[in-house]
């Protein structure tokens, strides 16, 4: 508490010396430019965007942190193969310790989602650049809090959304920015994943040697361990995640409201359950159809765990709908069908998918850090917590069993009760948001 007292009251000292705005990172970079980075949560995704992060120019891995230790000495080995002399790279299991550390420049998180507001923000706080995966809360507080925290310390902080990197999605989008589909009044959004399955349901047991599940759990409600909610399988749960709509969801959809250039629905209703996989262990639908209205268009959410075949005959993509014809876009590439009767014609054959987008998508968080300049940013942390917040209402309108109506200035629904049940994440076991 000491620490963080003295990095606010500093941050007011330099800012009424108008010194504030300064680009902090380069008080902790070397005369190279060179730019340390610690990653938070090294299992999954975070082990992932490592890879990617020492591909590009000018970094250095300095530090490791996971809850598992098993899993913290493996990654450490395989850095070895990634990185030359790491002698001097710190390993931490709890986060807190890590952001303390002075060689650290920017921190990288690939913790469940449940984790990722309070440690974007107190990296923050602790002058660390951010680097987080999606989706960006876990509730729409939660967006909220990582936004205000963002603001208030003059970081840059990217959200791992990195279909924004894509080339073939900025191409894209660009066409539907055209107006050459003409009047786009449906957007319709699948994500058929037929290899995602729930863990067999099984017995709560000890923790395994090495695990601190308790850091883990953090905020999270207490319970005793089940492997069938751990490491992948959190994203089943409430208390942890979305399942689905927030998983993929946040990746579609970004896509949807940066096409529509629209983040604000003004009502939301949704339909689903766990049809695929009943006896399975899992609290989030398998199956969820949600209708969201905007001021001009209606968008159409549809997703399914075990079932491949979606529209178009793709396991995923969007469809913005036109009178001139429908475009089509999803990770391999993009097209154009013609209404046939739309004048002019809008045929557009299909454009493939290149480059790595995961690397250009962290290169463009270090270029924006390098250059102070935070526009530059291909999915800040305020464009990915208006798409959290979006899939945030379709999950709260299937859990609801209701058709809700949504204030986007406001930030909260008209149901005063689904406002005070739903709108921000619950805190235990001492942590506060």
């Amino acid at each position: 508490m000491q620490r963080r007292s003295f990095i606010k009251n500093s941050g007011l000292i330099l800012t009424g010396a108008g010194l504030f705005h300064q680009n902090v990172s380069s008080l902790f970079s070397s005369p190279s430019d060179q730019i340390n980075i610690g990653v938070i949560g090294i299992n999954g995704m975070g082990w992932s965007n490592l890879q990617a992060a020492v591909q590009c120019a000018g970094v250095r891995i300095t530090a490791l942190c996971d809850v598992d230790s098993n899993v913290l000495q493996k990654r450490r080995s395989e850095l070895n193969n990634l990185q030359q002399n790491n002698s001097n790279v710190k390993l931490y299991k709890d986060y807190r310790h890590m952001l303390d550390d002075k060689n650290v420049d920017l921190v990288i998180i690939g913790t469940p989602d449940h984790w990722h507001a309070l440690q974007t923000i107190q990296a923050c706080e602790a002058g660390k650049d951010v680097y987080v995966e999606k989706p960006a809360g876990n509730s729409i507080g939660e967006c909220i809090a990582m936004v205000n925290a963002k603001n208030r310390y003059g970081k840059k902080v990217q959200v791992g959304q990195w279909q924004r990197s894509q080339e073939h999605k900025q191409e894209a989008i660009d066409f539907v920015h055209s107006k050459k589909l003409g009047n786009i009044r449906t957007v319709k959004l699948w994500c058929y994943q037929g290899w995602m399955k729930p863990d067999e349901i099984k017995p709560d047991t000890a923790v395994p040697a090495g695990i601190d599940y308790d850091l883990w759990l953090g905020p999270a409600k207490k319970r005793a361990f089940n492997s069938a909610r751990f490491h992948f399988n959190f994203r089943w749960f409430w208390d942890y995640a979305g399942g689905l709509m927030t998983d993929w969801g946040v990746h579609l959809m970004d896509l949807a409201i940066w096409g529509m250039k629209d983040a604000s629905p003004v009502s939301v209703s949704a339909l689903g359950g766990k049809f695929a996989y009943p006896d399975r262990a899992q609290e989030t639908p398998d199956t969820l159809a949600a209708l969201y209205q905007f001021e001009k268009f209606n968008l159409l959410w549809d997703h399914a765990m075990g079932i491949d075949n979606g529209l178009f005959k793709k396991d995923h993509g969007i469809a913005f709908i036109g009178d001139n014809g429908t475009l089509q876009i999803d990770r391999s590439g993009w097209e154009v069908i013609a209404e046939n009767k739309g004048q002019p014609p809008v045929n557009v054959e299909r454009r493939q998918a290149t480059g790595q987008p995961l690397r250009a998508h962290i290169q463009n968080l270090l270029d924006a850090i390098r250059n102070n300049d935070e526009s530059i940013l291909r999915c800040s942390i305020d464009e990915a917590a208006q798409v959290a917040t979006v899939c945030q209402l379709g999950n709260i309108a299937y859990r609801s069993g209701k058709q809700l109506n949504w204030n986007s200035a406001a930030r909260k629904f008209d149901d005063k009760e689904i406002n005070e049940k739903y709108l921000t994440a619950k805190y235990y076991n001492g942590w506060r948001l």
